[in-house]
């Protein structure tokens, strides 16, 4: 979008925040790089240039509006709507993997060369994945600057930075202040948003979304499927463990009405990037509910259900692994009885953590703790028994993986050459786990008989041809059409 000057010179000069995340505009007679809403007047369009990337603003001497705050924006949702090269690498960058494996593991996992990786990040986002990697570090540090009371050196290393002098002069490169400058001006501006860790352990944070957002399934969801001692619905927030590359972790996320408030407790800091990475895929924040819930309305079906809660996004995960598991624990059980099966796992073969807030005890079993499982001691049928048994031995094995960087059409291939993987089971996996927005669950019970109800075609095939039109958002669909019924997932636990 950030080539189509016009219309991003009318989003700048409207302050309209739908576009923020979508591109940045730098300035050229101050050498200041802002989000479209920046609440400064708007300069003239001919000192205004467009960037894909925040990384492309600093790539190109721009350092971050102080008012604004750009790094602070929603993510494109073009990262989540594509299962290209560099939509991929993009989720890879939010997950850490740059700073853990550097771009020879980034290529590798995506199965390309470190030369065509940059090309094309270059191409489309004005940087490679070291300065998209940097720039992230450089919106870490500030994060744990301004709500933390952490030393500088060990917000340095939690950051990812290799040395405190880069740490140093990357903060001030990008945001033309000291660290202890910028947590001296968040002190002023009262703008800090958590309790000392030094005394708490606690990180309380703000996720920004695009509005709307209608939070009644997207959490209703969640909490009506959680399982006991990963998941909980407490004090009005969703709060789950957290299995990360460091450690481990618990995070407690509570819908806002401008933001989704996020408490994060770690064991190692160095993870807090891809937990809110993480939990911002889960609750699908860097969606663009005006595109999508516009392509519904189109629909005069759908169109009165758009208007009755507009916004509604697709409930995720944080770990695509657990999710497919889960998934085959509910398979044509209801969602009490797949629940009891995922607990029983996790009191048998999760790690045990602490939580000093509530009733969290464990993280759920990773495919290799599961694999080690007696199959025999799984009540359910033998048919299922063999699909989950298969599923974690291909996990276990990393013959299936099942990550940010899939590559969605390969893994539908693989799920359903697997025994007792059918249409359900693998599109529900494409729309929570690998975050297709394009999914589409036809063959659901709750989907066929909310058609029905609508005068919609209720057969899988003739539905399916019917929400041709929805596309590319018939995951977004789903939520609509579930939305009709009165199960516990479509509402926000009192």
């Amino acid at each position: 979008m950030y080539e189509d000057v016009e219309r991003c010179v009318r989003a700048v000069q409207s302050k309209d925040a739908r576009f923020d995340g979508w591109f940045f505009t730098a300035v050229l007679t101050t050498m200041i790089y802002c989000r479209p809403s920046c609440p400064v007047v708007p300069p003239k369009p001919e000192n205004m240039t467009f960037h894909p990337s925040a990384a492309a603003c600093q790539q190109a001497g721009f350092r971050a509006c102080k008012r604004c705050r750009p790094d602070t924006s929603p993510g494109s949702p073009e990262w989540d709507q594509r299962a290209d090269l560099v939509a991929r690498a993009m989720r890879l960058v939010g997950d850490g993997v740059v700073d853990r494996e550097g771009v020879p593991g980034l290529a590798r996992r995506l199965g390309y060369s470190t030369r065509q990786i940059e090309r094309q990040l270059l191409a489309e986002l004005g940087a490679g994945p070291l300065a998209l990697a940097r720039a992230q570090r450089a919106q870490t540090a500030r994060l744990l600057i301004e709500t933390t009371a952490l030393p500088m050196a060990q917000i340095a290393f939690a950051a990812g930075f290799a040395s405190i002098r880069t740490f140093n002069d990357t903060v001030r490169e990008v945001f033309a202040l000291s660290p202890s400058d910028l947590r001296e001006r968040a002190a002023r501006t009262r703008t800090r948003q958590a309790n000392s860790p030094g005394t708490s352990g606690v990180l309380s944070l703000r996720l920004p979304f695009r509005a709307p957002l209608n939070p009644d399934n997207l959490f209703g969801h969640l909490a009506a499927t959680a399982v006991p001692g990963v998941e909980e619905w407490r004090d009005g927030a969703y709060r789950r463990t957290l299995r990360l590359p460091y450690g481990h972790g618990i995070v407690g996320l509570t819908p806002e009405p401008d933001h989704i408030g996020c408490r994060l407790t770690l064991s190692d800091l160095r993870d807090l990037p891809v937990a809110i990475s993480r939990c911002r895929r889960m609750l699908d924040l860097d969606a663009d509910p005006v595109a999508v819930d516009e392509q519904l309305r189109t629909d005069p079906v759908l169109a009165p259900l758009v208007d009755k809660a507009p916004g509604r996004r697709v409930p995720r995960t944080v770990d695509e692994a657990e999710f497919a598991v889960r998934a085959v624990l509910g398979q044509q059980v209801s969602t009490a009885a797949a629940r009891t099966h995922a607990a029983r796992l996790v009191t048998a073969h999760g790690e045990p953590v602490h939580d000093p807030e509530g009733g969290l005890t464990h993280l759920f079993p990773s495919p290799e703790a599961l694999a080690a499982v007696d199959p025999e001691t799984l009540a359910m049928p033998r048919t299922r028994r063999t699909t989950f048994t298969t599923l974690i031995r291909q996990l276990a094995d990393g013959d299936l993986h099942l990550g940010v960087d899939s590559d969605w059409a390969e893994t539908r291939d693989q799920l359903l050459a697997l025994p007792g993987f059918g249409p359900w089971t693998v599109d529900v996996i494409a729309m929570r786990a690998l975050g297709d927005p394009d999914a589409f669950l036809a063959t659901d019970l709750g989907i066929r008989r909310a058609a029905q109800e609508l005068g919609l075609p209720s057969t899988p095939a003739a539905l399916t041809a019917r929400a041709a039109a929805w596309r590319p958002w018939r995951a977004y669909a789903v939520q609509y059409l579930w939305a009709t019924d009165s199960h516990p997932i479509n509402f926000l636990p009192l």
